[in-house]
């Protein structure tokens, strides 16, 4: 179509000709600019739309018209039409709706909700080219490609319901289909699956609660830092430790949860939190191990704390009850009453909804703070009947003679693992971060402002206390100072109390710091207040407990980390409840409950958290270590020193306060996070151990590269063309068997052809084949690449295979048995192949079975059975058969006949495979599914692909070591027998040498062998290697080699030399007769092989070579194929004649 001024509007677009399958993109269609200069007339806009200043639209004049330049002017002008918003929100362009601010002359453009967001294919846009088209210049809005949008990003659905998915590269890149793309999802006949599950997502989201930092952070932490510890044990603390250390040992304990509240921050700014708190933080920075390990104990912390903090309500409540005498049996009996009652109440609420739990926090904390307000009162409010018992308000020789230390009983260490505990609490808010509104915001700002309200508050009762009671005082009004006694200097003298008596008389004083933990209630306007203080602080830090336990629980159960606990993963409600969790939970802490001992609940909690808190600063000094370009926080106040010694505080904490916790703590963690790392959970979080691995894998390579060659640290990393890993695995596996731990295995795989190389394919199998070996427990690299033929594909492999010093330098490639069925160019392309090795300075190793290596025609028969049995059941099965020749031979030319199926492995039936170890039989059958028979040389081919799986029993491995190529001939030998499988074979070694000298040439090998450290059985020296062979073996050889002789002699010279050039793998009568004696030797050393190594294990024997230009393809296969014919497996070996070896310290 072409666009004039004239002309009727045209469409121009990118984009095929019928709809496309892409998801969530406002089609638009560009027109002509003529016609909107004539049809853009309308001043009426949506009122909600509106334009920045960078994107304001400009008006299409006709001045701008140009006819020649009509299609590039209409690439900057599209067509934006009605739709009916479901949403009800407005029309696009509504005749009453008032004009858009910043819009001029007329020009409407709709705002980002209505272009980037539906619901599900509920939009319907109405094309109108003389009514209500508009033309702008909005950048990105004329083109498929998308402009960057927050909403690609997400792993979920979006707020507006959808999740969007940006243009796929091929979307933007391929080539278009020449038939317009028709699917009923694109057409909106329906919802494709993602849409569907987004429409339910944000169906199941609507009317969820969440909190903002205040009533999700600030309130919840500082419910659970100010526990029953600030109104019974602050006092004590002073009366202990004094002023000036009591303020110490809040300060060092603000200090510990500071960093940790920084480091919390830090990574709670650091991408989007989802619930599951302090687990989910971790496991999201260092990985599953230890996510997992500290997971599961923190929630099961949680839980436990429901307990301690119960026990501690009731035993205020029993002794309140005791003093009424309104005991309902015995002390210990009440508080497991009195708990069981509470925690039911406790879960009701918590049951209720989170909504509900809020407004119980936020009545609790009312409650809390007023007891607060209610003993700072009373310190200003002295009376003289509580002067007897310690109290005469603020004072400076009270405040004097409180301010050191007087520690009776307790040291400083033990009084600061009293308090510590008091100090926790700072993840109350963090561990609902699923129910926040904004974590990143809330998390940071709720969490230090709780631990900075926290801690001033826990220092003015420790001075207010220490300011204006003494520390022991009788209770007695009659204790006054009498006239006779004027040698008292404590504090109390100087309002004429004399409370010596308590140091003379110790335990005769219940009153004071020292004596009283009830202080704050009698210091306080109107005790009662106290004591409902208490309640609060317990009942609040109980219910915290029990709503944060089943979070990290669930979360910690819907990454299936420990198999069976799936069942707690599961959610009820617009909140997604974890009520499986809660019945836990409660079973939990009623379990402890029961046990009714405050003391013996309490230390191991605090260790569990102080755990958590450790590897929280632990994750923050990991990530930054590692320099990931992932870790950018945007809460920048934290440093990853601060955060390294954050986390050893914790650790030494742990000990302070009670060892043999922190040790039991620690076995725990350890022991988890074993099992994690045993189970290894197919989870990837981009966690920061992934980023340390790869920063300290780069560096070390860096440095590897700077390190010259040394013989002693030779290690044989080995190219292995295996075409697809799972094509032969036999030669897969006996190449592992040696460089597995040892050296370096890049399985290479040519695909050849002349066809256009589809580099996405490429890149998929590079993935697939890569998780199969990571599954099968195969320690390679998969490279494949993309050629015209194989020599060439394997010339790209031999120069850039490899990173640095982890480059390959050996080739190692499967025996090409088929060579005299298919076409000879295939041989001249395999022989060039070690050719090529040879002069990149490769060795080259060649393995053959007789039975041969390449399995992949019994796996596609196999896959092919399988997936009709099974494709009405399944939808994502895909059978793709591939006939062609790149994957053939080992990838080094396999034969034309075997059918390779491409996508499909074996073992790996789809993407989503658990991938069993290669110990596994490679074909499994399924009882229910028809079978073929295999034919016999199938199941031949089959056991002899898996020979090398299986443990080697007591044999012999044969070591033919005929030249000295620096010792790799020696050197494979020595690895394999020191690896388990190979561990009963012994080392036989032959070697040439002169009939009357054979003593003298094994003690001289012995003598060397002894040298290099490789045990070894026997050594033999054959003598008689260069007798001819047996007649009848010559002549087999010649009548193999009869169909690629050149035969000059036969025809004109010119015809041969023509011939010669266009088949160059032909052997030549000259050559033949100048290669005579190599050739006897060749069929001579097979005779020797089946005399001397028909029952070894395994054969490594020199490879002969043949001078390139010199010996023709073909007679160099012939020797090869009349060396190893009808042998055990028999491994050829040529090392680059670089040592290897070296009997030097």
């Amino acid at each position: 179509c072409r666009a004039t001024l004239s002309s009727a509007p045209c469409t121009f677009s990118d984009q095929p000709a019928g709809p496309t399958p892409s998801q969530s993109r406002f089609q638009v269609d560009l027109v002509a600019e003529a016609a909107g200069a004539t049809e853009d007339k309308s001043p009426n806009s949506d009122a909600s739309s509106t334009v920045p200043s960078s994107d304001k639209a400009t008006p299409a004049t006709p001045q701008d018209a140009d006819p020649g330049t009509g299609g590039e002017e209409a690439k900057g002008r599209f067509r934006v039409v009605n739709f009916a918003d479901p949403s009800g929100s407005g029309s696009a362009a509504s005749p009453e709706a008032a004009p858009a601010e910043g819009l001029q002359n007329g020009d409407t453009v709709m705002s980002e909700t209505s272009l980037h967001s539906s619901t599900g294919g509920q939009h319907h846009y109405h094309y109108d080219t003389h009514t209500n088209t508009y033309y702008l210049r909005t950048f990105g809005h004329n083109t498929i490609d998308a402009v960057p949008n927050i909403d690609f990003y997400r792993q979920t659905a979006a707020p507006l319901g959808e999740k969007l998915i940006r243009p796929t590269l091929s979307e933007l890149h391929d080539e278009l289909d020449k038939e317009p793309f028709e699917d009923g999802f694109a057409n909106g006949d329906e919802l494709t699956p993602a849409e569907e599950a987004a429409a339910k997502e944000a169906a199941e989201s609507k009317g969820v609660v969440k909190f903002g930092w205040i009533k999700g952070v600030l309130v919840r932490c500082m419910l659970n830092i100010w526990g029953v510890m600030l109104f019974i044990r602050m006092s004590w603390i002073v009366g202990q430790a004094g002023i000036v250390l009591s303020c110490v040992i809040v300060a060092m304990a603000t200090v510990v949860t500071t960093i940790t509240g920084l480091s919390t921050s830090a990574i709670a700014t650091n991408g989007f939190v989802r619930g599951g708190g302090a687990y989910y933080l971790i496991s999201r920075s260092l990985g599953p191990e230890f996510g997992g390990s500290i997971g599961l104990i923190f929630a099961f912390a949680n839980a436990v704390a429901v307990a301690m903090y119960v026990v501690g309500f009731a035993e205020t409540v029993v002794e309140l009850l005791a003093g009424v005498d309104a005991i309902m049996t015995d002390q210990i009996n009440d508080i497991r009453i009195v708990g069981t009652i509470t925690v039911i109440v406790l879960l009701g609420i918590s049951v209720a909804g989170m909504e509900w739990e809020a407004k119980a926090q936020i009545f609790l904390l009312v409650v809390l703070i007023t007891a607060i307000v209610n003993f700072f009162i009373g310190t200003f409010i002295p009376s003289k009947s509580k002067e007897s018992v310690g109290f005469f308000g603020y004072d400076g020789a009270i405040m004097w003679e409180n301010m050191g230390p007087d520690f009776r009983g307790e040291s400083f260490f033990s009084v600061f693992a009293i308090f510590f505990p008091a100090a926790t609490g700072i993840l109350a808010g963090a561990n609902i971060s699923g129910d926040l509104a904004d974590p990143q915001l809330a998390i940071p700002r709720g969490t230090l402002l709780a631990i900075l309200i926290t801690g001033i508050v826990y220092l003015g009762v420790a001075i207010s206390t220490g300011s204006c009671i003494v520390r022991d005082a009788t209770g007695n009004v009659n204790d006054t100072l009498s006239a006779q006694f004027m040698n008292c200097t404590d504090a109390a003298c100087k309002f004429g109390y004399d409370f010596s008596a308590c140091k003379s008389e110790k335990g005769s004083c219940k009153y004071g710091l020292h004596n009283d933990f009830q202080v704050m209630s009698l210091v306080s306007g109107f005790g009662p207040i106290i004591s409902a203080g208490i309640f609060s602080a317990t009942l609040s830090s109980a219910l915290a407990s029990l709503v944060s336990a089943p979070k990290v629980f669930q979360a910690l159960c819907k990454d299936n980390i420990y198999p069976g606990l799936g069942m707690f993963a599961k959610g009820y409600g617009k909140n997604n409840e974890p009520l499986r969790g809660y019945i836990l939970t409660f079973g939990i802490a009623l379990a402890f409950i029961l046990i009714a001992e405050l003391n013996t609940i309490a230390p191991i909690i605090s260790n569990f958290f102080l755990a958590s808190y450790a590897l929280i600063n632990f994750s923050v000094f990991h990530a930054s270590l590692a320099n990931s370009p992932g870790w950018r926080p945007s809460f920048i106040y934290y440093n990853m020193w601060v955060s390294l010694a954050g986390a050893i505080l914790c650790c030494v904490v742990m000990f302070v306060i009670n060892w043999w916790a922190a040790l039991l703590t620690n076995v725990i963690v350890l022991g988890l996070y074993i099992y994690v790392s045993y189970k290894k959970p197919d989870v990837n979080w981009g966690s920061s151990t992934q980023a340390l691995t790869y920063h300290q894998a780069l560096t070390h390579t860096l440095h590897l590269s700077g390190v010259e060659d040394h013989i002693k640290n030779f290690r044989p990393q080995c190219l292995v063309m295996t075409g697809y890993p799972n094509s032969r695995p036999a030669l897969l596996d006996l190449v592992h068997s040696f460089t597995k731990n040892v050296g370096l295995m890049i399985c290479g795989h040519v695909r050849a052809g002349y066809r256009r190389p589809n580099f996405k394919d490429l890149a998929t199998d590079q993935s697939r084949y890569q998780r199969w070996l990571l599954k099968n427990e195969t320690k390679a690299f998969y490279t494949p690449v993309f050629s015209e033929d194989m020599r060439q594909g394997t010339q790209y492999l031999l120069q850039a295979a490899g990173l640095g010093r982890l480059k390959p330098n050996t080739l190692v490639l499967g025996f090409k048995n088929d060579w005299r069925d298919g076409d000879m160019m295939n041989v001249e392309t395999y022989i060039s192949m070690i050719h090529d090795a040879f002069d990149f300075q490769f060795g080259a190793v060649i393995l053959r079975l007789k039975e041969g290596l390449d399995v992949s025609h019994i796996q596609g028969q196999d896959e092919l059975l399988s997936s009709q049995e099974k494709s009405s059941g399944m939808k994502d099965v895909i059978v793709s058969i591939d006939t062609s020749k790149d994957s053939d031979a080992d990838s080094s030319k396999p034969s034309s006949k075997a059918t390779s199926l491409q996508n499909s492995p074996a073992i790996q039936k789809d993407d989503d495979d658990d991938g069993k170890a290669t110990t596994q039989p490679l074909l499994k059958k399924d009882k229910r599914s028809p079978t073929v028979p295999l034919n016999v040389s199938d199941q031949r081919l089959l056991e002899a692909s898996q020979q090398f799986q299986r443990k080697q029993g007591k044999g012999t491995v044969d070591v033919w070591w005929l030249f000295d190529d620096g010792g790799l001939t020696l050197l494979i030998p020595y690895l394999l027998t020191n690896k388990k499988r190979w561990k009963d074979c012994k080392i036989r070694v032959f070697i040439g040498g002169k009939i009357n000298r054979i003593d003298h040439d094994r003690r001289a090998m012995a003598t060397l062998l002894s040298k290099f450290r490789i045990d070894f059985s026997d050594i033999t020296v054959l003598g008689d290697i260069n007798t001819k062979p047996k007649k009848e073996h010559m002549v087999a050889f010649e009548e193999m080699i009869e169909p690629y002789r050149l035969k000059e002699d036969d025809m004109e010279q010119e015809a041969a030399e023509r011939l010669k050039n266009s088949e160059p793998w032909r052997i030549t009568d000259n050559e033949l007769e100048l290669y005579r004696a190599k050739t006897n030797r060749q069929i001579r050393l097979n005779e020797l092989l089946k005399e001397h190594s028909s029952t070894a294990n395994l054969i490594v024997m020199s490879l002969p070579l043949a001078r390139k230009g010199a010996v023709s393809s073909a007679l160099y296969m012939a020797w090869l194929e009349a060396l190893s014919k009808d042998l055990p497996p028999i491994l050829l070996v040529r090392g680059n004649h670089q040592s290897v070896l070296t009997f030097y310290s």
